[in-house]
């Protein structure tokens, strides 16, 4: 069955999204690589601090990471919403645990060369 000109770019996002919860559960920067625009921007003001990171340090945070798969965590994720701004800009809403916090993550998305990317985390985070 082919899908509509409508699902085949939200089939494409919510790959990437998988993509982004595997990363996130196997602690995996390479996949993380994989699905994060180099430039991206990752921020968080929960708790009243603000905390800003590039990849780069972002990555070796995760590097330094135990995995919650290592853990045997079960994984908690879910995409609440995925929404199109245009043919190449999306926004993603989507919930995951890691240890003993639960997220809620504000992904935006950009399209280039057919590939699309995450530009942007901005996420909340509270305990479980």
């Amino acid at each position: 069955m082919s899908m509509t000109t409508e699902e085949a770019p939200f089939a494409a996002v919510q790959a990437v999204i998988g993509t982004y919860f595997d990363g996130l559960h196997h602690a995996d920067s390479i996949r993380l690589r994989q699905v994060f625009h180099p430039q991206a921007i990752y921020a968080c003001a929960s708790g009243g601090d603000w905390l800003y990171r590039d990849m780069e340090t972002y990555f070796a945070v995760v590097d330094q990471r135990v995995s919650p798969a290592s853990k045997g965590e079960a994984r908690r994720d879910r995409i609440q919403s995925i929404d199109f701004a245009g043919p190449d800009t999306a926004r993603a809403v989507v919930n995951c645990a890691i240890g003993d916090s639960y997220f809620t993550d504000f992904l935006t998305f950009v399209r280039q060369d057919g590939r699309w990317q995450i530009l942007a985390k901005v996420f909340h985070s509270e305990p479980l």
